[in-house]
């Protein structure tokens, strides 16, 4: 009881402290992430750090990103009720646990097969029904359940592949930190028009880079 209470407390003072009083203001997604305990999704030594405002390590040289970044990117996507979304870069499947409370269907693609296989067990077990998980290279996307009404890409690189540009819905959103430079990534929204692609800069970021499958 007192290991709940005391997650229950960190939770809300993330909510309190990382969020709100930096600008998230997207109701659904600061209850979404509310709802979704980031403890389960760290590794069993960084239980204590789980609501630390900083990013934690997974292992394969991979991180779970600090909340904030996680909230603005879902803030940025602007996410329905309907949508369906595909996520590069599963992770631990924390940011996919929040998305299967925001959208309607969640296709996440992970590229180290462990830590896809370790998710998709995960999100099964905490019983986030709605998320579909494949250990793959994420570049290719996931052409068979496309189109998509949001892309999040949770690393970085100097372009965004052509095929999820070609896998996003008219009016869709894609999220994902590029790198202007060997020092520098920006967070950028991109929206797919008739017209052409609309990209914003939301502010600068610092991910993991994109991995690729290795072939053989």
């Amino acid at each position: 009881m007192a290991f709940f209470s005391s997650t229950k407390e960190s939770s809300n003072e993330m909510i309190q402290a990382q969020l709100i009083q930096r600008g998230i203001k997207d109701e659904k997604v600061l209850t979404a992430m509310t709802k979704v305990p980031r403890h389960h999704f760290v590794s069993p030594e960084f239980q204590s750090e789980a609501y630390g405002d900083f990013p934690l390590s997974i292992g394969c040289g991979q991180t779970i990103s600090q909340p904030y970044i996680v909230a603005l990117m879902l803030e940025s996507a602007q996410i329905k009720d309907d949508d369906k979304v595909l996520e590069i870069g599963t992770g631990s499947g924390y940011q996919a646990a929040i998305l299967s409370l925001l959208a309607q269907e969640v296709y996440t693609i992970e590229v180290v097969d462990d830590l896809g296989e370790m998710a998709r067990k995960r999100l099964k077990n905490l019983g986030y029904k709605n998320v579909k998980v494949k250990n793959g290279d994420g570049y290719f996307g996931w052409p068979e359940f496309a189109p998509f009404d949001v892309i999040l890409i949770t690393a970085a690189s100097r372009e965004v592949p052509q095929p999820l540009l070609d896998q996003l819905s008219f009016n869709g959103r894609l999220i994902t930190p590029l790198e202007k430079s060997p020092f520098q990534q920006e967070l950028v929204s991109i929206t797919k028009t008739k017209e052409g692609l609309q990209t914003q800069t939301v502010c600068p970021v610092s991910f993991v880079p994109f991995t690729r499958k290795e072939e053989g």
